[in-house]
């Protein structure tokens, strides 16, 4: 019998586990799975690439959503229809605030909607807010894994690279870092009714030179500092999926 399989990133309807770590590059897919146990790719199609294993005796799901909210929520919204009730987005960032340095982890606490999909969804008074336990558990993971971190909202905004419109001015806003899918998630958990939030590992200490540079080829996230962050943070996705799996956020 022919397994039935959802339309966009063809993974089955059903028999996934309810947890997920969703990340941007299939090779970061590849990577945080094989901390895993008993991996297995599901399924490979688009940039949707999609792993289950068991982490600490953990069922879960790794997947990745590609660049940008308008492809990354198609994921979101086909893992939510497959089952997954819980999801937390780890990924990668450019630092707003002074004093959150490469490599440094930021816990998202919620989002600014300058996705390019949810405003088409609802108004833009919504907000995108991660559930306080996700956020709870990351921090705790994080810090029992001695990971740099901090706490913060975040501006998930659909352009990487800067255009003719100016962009707009949130200083003074208390930002703590710039990235391009997390808002779509957290407006989809809210509508579908699931637990998410986000770890970023941060790969650019400055916002303003990260956006520039990304235009001129200066911008470079292939670093040692970065790497090393990114291994942290796939093993604090992990664990905070697995506090989350057993009530212990807190």
């Amino acid at each position: 019998m022919t397994q039935d399989l959802l339309p966009i990133t063809r993974i089955p309807r059903t028999g996934l586990p309810p947890h997920a770590v969703v990340v941007g590059d299939p090779a970061r897919a590849a990577a945080v799975a094989a901390l895993l146990d008993g991996a297995e790719e599901v399924s490979y199609h688009r940039e949707y690439r999609v792993f289950s294993g068991s982490w600490k005796g953990l069922p879960v799901v790794v997947a990745s959503h590609g660049v940008g909210g308008p492809g990354a929520i198609l994921l979101f919204q086909e893992l939510a229809d497959a089952g997954v009730r819980t999801i937390l987005r780890f990924g990668t960032a450019g630092a707003m605030r002074p004093g959150i340095r490469d490599g440094d982890l930021v816990i998202a606490e919620a989002a600014v909607r300058d996705d390019g999909v949810t405003q088409q969804l609802l108004p833009p008074e919504y907000p995108a807010v991660a559930a306080p336990e996700a956020v709870l558990a990351l921090q705790r993971a994080a810090r029992e894994q001695g990971a740099p971190h901090h706490r913060g909202f975040v501006w998930t905004r659909a352009a990487f690279q800067p255009g003719l419109i100016p962009l707009p001015s949130y200083d003074g806003a208390g930002l703590a870092a710039i990235e391009m899918e997390l808002s779509a998630l957290l407006v989809t958990a809210s509508l579908r009714g699931l637990t998410a939030g986000g770890v970023l590992v941060i790969d650019g200490a400055n916002a303003d030179e990260l956006v520039d540079e990304g235009a001129t080829g200066g911008y470079n996230p292939h670093r040692e500092v970065v790497a090393a962050g990114v291994e942290r943070g796939s093993v604090v996705s992990l664990e905070a999926l697995r506090l989350l799996a057993e009530g212990e956020a807190l």
